[in-house]
């Protein structure tokens, strides 16, 4: 099981912020997601379904979070949890009763800090790694292959492909000079090798452009670099 495979159950009694959070989730890969407007309905899918994760709110009105989640450990489930917590007052209450709460977030907060927190909870639970799918309009790369996927079939991306894409890729929409990604293919000395960067920078753009000549996703930044910006050309 890859990290976007586990069943992850969001719990919060403010419904936008439940949609948001379930928005957040879906669009960075996970697809089994359940959604609980308040502690009686998030102890029922506990107890009949198999979730990995739980992002709980606080503060509910039927049954607070920390409640639950004591209830749960009694009842010996051993689940990680992220505490929603909207004051530092319930911070320093969940702190002190030494729950074992895996993390908890403050509100409010960023989407990227909650994505962050979950990712790094459920790597160090279950030491998962991220199914690094790239999704370029039709066309998706695998990084944990090296396989580009079209409609009309695969291919392979080549070493100097791959280390093109990855570096491209860790730092998508950012410029990435040319000579950093020189060093990065030839990293004992790439003097005089502008010409074979562009080379590959060509082949690639065969293989992860729908229209390599008119490129959408890899994009050339004349006199900077390349940069990659998977959302497309604006």
């Amino acid at each position: 099981m890859v990290l976007t495979d586990c069943r992850i159950l969001l719990v919060d009694d403010e419904k936008h912020i439940l949609e948001i959070n379930e928005r957040l989730l879906s669009d960075n890969g996970f697809n089994n997601i359940l959604c609980a407007l308040n502690g009686k309905e998030a102890d029922g899918l506990i107890e009949k379904e198999n979730v990995d994760m739980v992002v709980l709110d606080i503060m509910m009105p039927d049954i607070d979070g920390l409640s639950l989640y004591e209830l749960w450990t009694k009842r010996g489930f051993n689940i990680p949890v992220i505490f929603l917590s909207a004051r530092d007052e319930e911070t320093s209450r969940l702190k002190g009763l030494g729950l074992g709460a895996d993390d908890y977030v403050t509100k409010p907060y960023t989407p990227e800090e909650l994505l962050l927190r979950i990712k790094a909870v459920l790597r160090r639970t279950y030491h998962l790694t991220e199914n690094r799918i790239v999704e370029l309009g039709s066309v998706r790369v695998d990084l944990s292959s090296g396989i580009v996927i079209r409609p009309e079939g695969e291919t392979e991306l080549t070493a100097k492909e791959f280390q093109l894409f990855s570096k491209l890729y860790d730092n998508q929409g950012k410029i990435v000079s040319i000579n950093v990604l020189m060093d990065t293919l030839w990293p004992d000395g790439s003097y005089g090798l502008e010409n074979s960067l562009i080379v590959h920078v060509r082949r690639l753009r065969e293989k992860v452009e729908e229209d390599p000549s008119n490129p959408e996703y890899l994009q050339t930044v004349r006199g900077l670099g390349y940069r990659l910006n998977i959302r497309g050309r604006k």
